[in-house]
């Protein structure tokens, strides 16, 4: 940017020498002498200015995309390590406008602002000293126009910048409001909801159309505000220089290098105004993208799997312990868990059961350190989870969630994105014990085949059988399943409950389930209700020693 800036000024300084060329032209002229010299001179400043000032154009463009693209990339690593609290309590559409309507709009304004705030202040003082040197009197009528519009941009931009940020927020309302609907897309569909969701979208269109009116209205006033003032300026320099030849007091060539620097001046303040404006709009998206990089995010801790130096993994299987575990989801609400303790050993297979908001869930939540317990501890191998370095304690865990997410891209993307390195073998062999090798086969082009967005192109069993191969390919420590197989068909539940026991041999695997399949086979049950765990045993224990285990049994045709 500063040899951008350094560019423009040598352009400007060319440009500077222009009138006092065409001083000596028209002087010679009026003498009878020979102009070919000071004529070719002159063409000479013309073009070479010209040329420095597009180059200096072209590196201060060049400045800010790589600025623009240095912005991106460390805000979409911030964003990535974002806490989920601070997600849960963000729109989507509004970070992702962050990231791409912000950014535009600080590379669309960083040239013209800057070309403006430095080569064009500067350009402008210079210009204002060489009319000096020409003539005290029509500096001062040119200083009190300069006067009047530096008022009038002190007034507006302000208010440039505040329309500019309104208009962005707008923006970034519009892109929450259809990520809404695209996230749920079909349930929008068969609701029969797009006339009222696409009323919702015009809606908060036209609110982003008012702002930038706003923001339109006051740079137009600026503009042409400003614009206005020059002309008349002209006409009084022309007329106060005008008499003045007249009366002897200045030449006519001087009066022809005035108004040559003069023209000069007039788009120097119409830059200068409009660098400004520029700013204002420019500082507008810088707040908002320094906003979201001030959101709580997780520490950035060893590199990702896969990545250079990714946490080594494997090891013998996990112990998890909760010690009188209290968490609330945000301060003010109700507690989730309330002095949860409970303790599963090294390997085997670990069922949590309970009415629906026990806080099933919130366990494997807190294990991954998505969030942090208001009071207790959570522990792995005897370590309070948060002494652990988050690379290291997510490399050592396999994590299928209830909804079993799948990402837009291949089906090879989503099996290894937790394990890059995976081998062709380990792959396969993954694909078999996940009953994903019959899908495979009907797949036009097998692993490589684009699985649509968030996984459209596959079953619901489908992508739990996803989730569930790329969390064994993982080879974790501790492996948490989420209502893992809510979705499969018995022949593939069985097949997977299968596999998971011959998991729970290997490594230590937590289950939250509500099929007796799954409960019964586990070497120990968690029962929970109310935050609380009530209750610890098998399931021939839990049955005869438990009333509401018993209850949840029979309700859910656990048993048999």
């Amino acid at each position: 940017m500063l040899a951008g800036v350094l560019l423009g000024l040598l352009g400007s300084t060319l440009g500077l020498a222009q009138p006092l060329a065409a001083k000596r032209v028209v002087d010679d002229m009026g003498q009878g002498y020979a102009v070919s010299g000071p004529v070719l001179v002159l063409s000479l400043l013309v073009v070479a200015g010209a040329a420095l000032a597009g180059l200096g154009h072209y590196v201060l463009a060049w400045s800010a995309e790589s600025l623009v693209c240095a912005a991106r990339r460390r805000l979409t690593e911030r964003l990535l390590r974002l806490r989920i609290p601070v997600v849960e309590r963000t729109e989507p559409g509004d970070l992702i406008s962050r990231v791409t309507s912000d950014t535009t709009l600080l590379r669309q304004s960083v040239p013209q602002a800057v070309s403006a705030v430095f080569t064009g202040t500067l350009t402008t003082v210079a210009t204002v000293v060489m009319m000096g040197l020409l003539d005290a009197v029509l500096l001062c009528v040119t200083l009190a126009v300069v006067a009047f519009v530096g008022v009038l941009v002190a007034l507006v931009a302000p208010r440039i910048g505040r329309a500019t940020r309104h208009t962005q927020e707008a923006v970034g309302c519009m892109g929450a409001a259809l990520e809404r609907v695209m996230g749920a897309f079909r349930t929008v569909k068969a609701s029969g909801a797009e006339r009222r969701e696409a009323r919702a979208l015009r809606r908060a269109a036209e609110r982003a159309r008012d702002a930038g009116v706003r923001a339109a209205a006051w740079e137009g006033v600026s503009a042409t505000a400003s614009a206005v003032v020059i002309q008349v300026c002209f006409l009084v320099v022309l007329g106060v220089g005008g008499a003045r030849v007249s009366s002897g007091a200045i030449g006519v060539s001087t009066l022809v290098a005035f108004l040559l620097y003069l023209f000069t001046l007039a788009p120097r303040i119409g830059q200068l105004v409009e660098g400004v404006g520029q700013l204002q709009i420019g500082a507008a998206a810088a707040v908002r993208i320094r906003e979201a990089e001030e959101l709580e995010a997780e520490e950035p801790g060893e590199p990702a799997a896969g990545e250079p130096g990714e946490p080594v993994r494997g090891g013998g299987p996990a112990a998890v312990a909760f010690d009188r575990v209290r968490f609330a989801y945000r301060p003010g609400l109700p507690a989730v868990h309330r002095e949860v303790s409970f303790c599963v050993p090294a390997r085997g297979l670990t069922a949590f059961v309970g009415p629906s908001g026990a806080g099933k869930t919130t366990v494997f939540s807190l294990i991954e350190r998505f969030y942090e317990p208001d009071a207790g501890r959570v522990l792995l191998d005897g370590e309070d989870v948060r002494h652990w370095p988050l690379a290291r304690l997510r490399a050592a865990i396999g994590y299928v969630e209830q909804d079993a997410p799948v990402l837009a891209g291949t089906l090879r993307d989503n099996l290894t994105l937790a394990a890059a390195d995976a081998t062709e073998e380990r792959l396969d062999h993954v694909l078999r014990l996940a009953r994903l090798d019959g899908v495979l086969a009907r797949l036009p082009q097998g692993l490589d085949t684009e699985v649509g967005h968030r996984g459209t192109r596959l079953s619901g069993g489908e992508r739990q059988r996803v989730a569930i191969a790329r969390a064994l390919l993982r080879r974790p420590r501790l492996l948490l399943l989420d209502e893992a197989t809510s979705q499969l068909d018995a022949a593939n539940e069985a097949a997977l409950r299968d596999t998971i026991r011959d998991a729970a041999r290997d490594t230590t695997v937590l289950v939250v389930a509500h099929r007796l399949s799954t409960v019964t086979t586990a070497d120990r049950i968690v029962v929970m209700e109310a935050g609380r765990v009530r209750a610890v045993g098998t399931h021939a224990e839990l049955m005869t020693s438990d009333t509401l285990y018993g209850a949840l049994a029979r309700t859910q045709l656990l048993h048999r």
